[in-house]
């Protein structure tokens, strides 16, 4: 049993007993937190509202058997203008909701958590840009070790005739390394990938209303073929 100090931005919460919050965080050095928030769900709480998802946070927690309890919170960073804007909202939604199947307790998300909080800085600024989602959920499979290969073959390595994609063997396949149920992307497709894929969240420049939409589908099945798992947030965001 020990106190200790921790950060971490919000990723959920849900109710335990009659009037604490089990919170669930992702850390940069702990990986994902589970912790009890004691009385927050009472009018009088102390810290309750600091404990919304989205919020970056610094805790104080106490180690305990099976829960550790949040002793004290402050907030480094509400995201306060995010929180205004639905489609900023079920953008930084479906970031929360990738981060939360991914990171894992008591492992480093060091890459991950820096690269939610670029996300989340990003949407707390401006409007979300057509490609954000899609830029993140690239640079998130790249994290965990998934990223598709664009420029060259998953196969063979060759960067010639790279005329299909697979979401199996890991992104693009030569005509010779062509497996069963891979298929060809339509022409600028690759290469608009490519290019959202490695741009920085700011700097994502002018969307291809042709490309985009799609662009976002083939990273979406990608990445839940990859994790075995629906991202329902992302419903949502096309709703």
């Amino acid at each position: 049993m020990a106190i200790r100090n921790d950060q971490g931005i919000v990723l959920r919460g849900y109710p335990f007993g009659e009037s604490h919050r089990i919170v669930v965080l992702v850390s940069p050095n702990s990986g994902k937190i589970r912790a009890v928030a004691k009385g927050v769900r009472k009018t009088k709480s102390r810290f309750g509202g600091r404990l919304e998802p989205f919020t970056h946070v610094d805790l104080v927690l106490y180690e305990g058997r099976n829960l550790d309890t949040i002793t004290q919170v402050s907030t480094i960073s509400a995201f306060g203008e995010l929180r205004n804007h639905l489609d900023r909202v079920l953008a930084a939604s479906t970031m929360l909701e990738v981060v939360d199947a991914v990171v894992q307790q008591d492992e480093s998300a060091h890459r991950m958590f820096l690269l939610l909080q670029r996300g989340l800085t990003v949407l707390d600024r401006e409007a979300p840009h057509p490609d954000l989602v899609t830029s993140f959920l690239l640079k998130a499979a790249v994290v965990i070790g998934v990223g598709p290969s664009f420029d060259s073959c998953a196969g063979c390595g060759t960067k010639e005739d790279l005329k299909r994609f697979s979401f199996a063997e890991g992104g693009s396949l030569c005509d010779s390394c062509r497996v069963p149920g891979s298929y060809a992307l339509r022409d600028g497709l690759i290469d608009y990938l490519a290019m959202v894929g490695a741009a920085e969240f700011h700097a994502l420049g002018e969307p291809d209303e042709s490309l985009s939409r799609e662009a976002l589908g083939v990273t979406r099945r990608f990445l839940e073929y990859h994790l075995d798992r629906r991202i329902k947030s992302l419903a949502m965001l096309d709703a």
